[in-house]
């Protein structure tokens, strides 16, 4: 379904009992609410929860920006590298006020809030801009942006800017696949099987790379979040990979010792993916969180 929020068309999807505590799921970059395994869901739910995906604005069935067009990268990539301001259609921040319209449409007052990579960034801005929305806060595979901060390898770089042959799902797949083969976790390798139908649903639902490239932008216009970090107050607790080549899990441990009294729980073999063998111990972290905050409350 779709609700409204922050202005614009928000595709959403509610699950678990309706006195269950919410937990609000954030996506990354490019990605859809599908990318939140329904295996994750259905244990948040046998644990109570009532848990809330959805696609973030310029991704999967949300409204777009696609009348700005495909941006080009090469001059905002260059001003970043230069340490000078980034334009672009919308920001974080935007997003963290779209995830905050999606609570409010749904008649929800506060949630336990779980971002992925970019989600985690936007869930970093939620936590801030929107304090009495989050009761606690799980940040998996994301970063404060920090210049400081490793950056991934050349092969990674190239695996993401990388484009399939045509907008066909076939291609868009074997795409997709590589990207995944690059940045997934080596001691948790996928079923082949598995993770094609997942992708293919993904690509047959929406593809839409200049939604993605919008996306970065906002991402590299953000810049450093260490200062806001100092001011989120919810228990968190950040969950990296040690293997991750996409974010290097420096940030992970940066965004622990940064954020009053968060937790980090460093996953050795694990990447830049959600293996379907660690969605118990995610499940885990966020219900660590959200004891922490009900011991709190």
């Amino acid at each position: 379904m779709k609700v409204s929020a922050n202005g614009l068309q928000i595709a959403v999807d509610v699950q678990g009992p309706a006195e269950g505590e919410p937990v609000l799921l954030i996506m990354g970059l490019g990605m859809q609410w599908l990318a939140w395994p329904d295996e994750l869901v259905a244990d948040l739910v046998a644990r109570g929860h009532r848990v809330v995906r959805f696609d973030n604005r310029d991704a999967g069935l949300s409204d777009g920006f696609d009348h700005l067009g495909m941006p080009g990268m090469a001059g905002p990539m260059l001003r970043h590298a230069l340490h000078l301001p980034v334009a672009s259609p919308y920001t974080l921040r935007d997003m963290a006020d779209d995830a905050a319209g999606v609570l409010d449409a749904l008649g929800m007052v506060a949630a336990h809030v779980c971002g992925a990579s970019m989600g985690g960034m936007i869930a970093q801005h939620l936590a801030v801009r929107h304090a009495s929305r989050v009761k606690s806060l799980t940040l998996v595979m994301t970063s404060s942006g920090a210049r400081r901060l490793p950056q991934p390898g050349l092969r990674v770089r190239q695996a993401l800017l990388g484009r399939p042959r045509s907008s066909a799902v076939a291609d868009v797949v074997a795409h997709l696949e590589r990207v995944v083969g690059v940045i997934g976790s080596p001691g948790y390798p996928p079923d082949p099987q598995r993770l094609r139908e997942r992708l293919e649903a993904a690509a047959r639902r929406a593809w839409r790379p200049a939604g993605t490239a919008r996306q970065l932008l906002a991402i590299v216009a953000d810049g450093d979040r260490t200062p806001l970090l100092g001011r989120i107050r919810q228990p968190t607790r950040v969950v990296h990979g040690a293997d991750d080549p996409l974010v290097p899990p420096a940030a992970g441990q940066d965004l622990a010792q940064r954020i009053a009294g968060a937790t980090l729980d460093l996953v050795p073999g694990m990447g830049h993916d959600l293996p379907l063998p660690l969605l118990p111990r995610l499940a885990d972290n966020i219900t660590t969180a959200a004891r922490a905050a009900g011991a709190m409350a």
